[in-house]
């Protein structure tokens, strides 16, 4: 039984003036590619879901004489380094089991490489999947972070996936 609901996420302040930031409708569709990869990779769809929700929670926006620069943002950002510290402390906040919310602030790490100097990392399952569901749904020039989605939708979406989980974890696959 999950001690956290993904609705319980998504609807906490913290969560909605983030995710508003980076783009309500791209965290949506990356948490439920990331439930469609859990289950395929076999890893906990609650962590991995959850995860994906919140990858870019710690977007920052570049911009430059007023206008949004996308290589500014390219060159700059850390946005996974922030975006793990805030999903770590939301997720304490709202009562996930602590060892549950280490992994997810990780995977929310380690959904980009962009800020890591070039070399090879070997990612968990969790964190491969994760990244996965980000490059599913990402777009040229960063348009991802600007499609629209009404916020009955989201909600309905999010409750949708929460059901879907509920469900996986019910037949009690191994994690």
């Amino acid at each position: 039984m999950r001690k956290v609901t993904l609705e319980q996420v998504f609807t906490h302040p913290i969560t909605q003036k983030y995710l508003k930031r980076s783009g309500v409708a791209h965290a949506i569709a990356v948490a439920e590619y990331a439930y469609i990869f859990s289950r395929r990779f076999d890893v906990n769809p609650d962590h991995a879901t959850k995860a994906a929700l919140l990858h870019d929670i710690g977007h920052y926006t570049w911009y430059r004489d007023g206008e949004w620069d996308y290589q500014l943002y390219k060159e700059n950002d850390i946005h996974a380094i922030k975006g793990a510290s805030r999903a770590h402390k939301l997720l304490i906040r709202i009562g996930e089991e602590r060892q549950a919310a280490k992994e997810i602030a990780v995977a929310v790490l380690l959904h980009t490489d962009s800020y890591l100097p070039k070399g090879e990392l070997k990612l968990k399952p969790l964190q491969q999947v994760v990244t996965m569901a980000d490059e599913a749904d990402e777009e040229n020039g960063g348009n991802h972070h600007y499609k629209e989605i009404e916020e009955h939708v989201a909600l309905e979406r999010i409750r949708a996936l929460d059901s879907q989980i509920d469900l996986a974890l019910s037949e009690q696959i191994r994690y």
